[in-house]
């Protein structure tokens, strides 16, 4: 299926690696150019790298920033289209709330996980989507794990801002359909990244595991007998972000392969 992204202009933040990098190499295949916002600028130099392996010109620019800063988040966007045009889609796969079991919960980490999680996305959405309003067009995905729908309880704080952000996300699509912009959510289950490692090392403190073995068990418990790749997760986000999905906005897919067999 032709996705019609040929020329499109792409942010994503949270772009140097896992379901970010994974969503940046699709894009680039499909003939779209792509901009990357992350902290690291190491991350960054390798990503860029590993994109123009792809394709020489499939990279407008790289910026590391503090997306938990907004006055950091909005002038990256009006520095990117100043540079590279306007942007026609946004990712948002960056941050990461840590992983916390209950009995180390703190005032202190819930307000961290709100700025790691929610409000990197937020930080950029805002100037972003109203740019986007103005010019009457314009696709939004937020890659949100499935955390904000179910509670864990090693990921409490997290699954907060997870809430929080598919909320803002479907409250969004309906304020802006008449704009012309549309605004969608990924929902990934468990998917091999670093922050998965992450996860398994919480889930094993708390039930007095190792690591490995809570890895192991997480697998055993997938409905598919895997747990889903980068890459994976990633076709979904570049067709919700494409012309093909003109007509849904406001969605929020359920991607942990039957997990969790729910209507919601």
């Amino acid at each position: 299926m032709n996705l019609d992204l040929n020329g499109q202009h792409v942010l994503i933040t949270g772009g140097s690696k896992g379901i970010g990098l994974a969503c940046a190499q699709g894009f680039v295949r499909e003939g779209a150019r792509v901009s990357l916002l992350a902290r690291n600028r190491e991350a960054l130099d390798a990503a860029r790298e590993t994109l123009l392996a792809l394709r020489p010109d499939s990279v407008a620019s790289t910026m590391p920033v503090d997306l938990r800063q907004p006055e950091a988040a909005a002038d990256a966007v009006s520095a990117i289209e100043a540079a590279n045009g306007p942007i026609h889609v946004l990712v948002n796969s960056a941050g990461a709330a840590q992983r916390t079991p209950y009995p180390e919960l703190s005032a202190d980490k819930w307000r961290a996980a709100m700025d790691a999680k929610y409000f990197t996305y937020i930080h950029v959405i805002d100037p972003l989507i109203k740019r986007m309003g103005q010019r009457g067009t314009g696709a939004i995905v937020n890659v949100v794990g499935a955390g904000g729908k179910v509670a864990s309880p090693i990921h409490l704080a997290g699954g907060a801002a997870n809430a929080a952000l598919m909320l803002a996300s479907v409250g969004l699509a309906n304020a802006y359909a008449k704009h012309g912009v549309r605004v969608n959510v990924v929902n990934p289950g468990a998917t091999l990244t670093e922050r998965l490692s992450e996860g398994m090392a919480a889930d094993a403190r708390l039930r007095g595991v190792s690591p490995d073995q809570a890895l192991e068990e997480a697998t055993a418990r997938q409905p598919l007998g895997r747990i889903a790749t980068p890459e994976e997760i990633a076709d979904a986000v570049l067709f919700l972000a494409s012309a093909r999905a003109s007509y849904i906005s406001g969605a929020v897919l359920a991607m942990d392969g039957a997990l969790m067999p729910i209507v919601v």
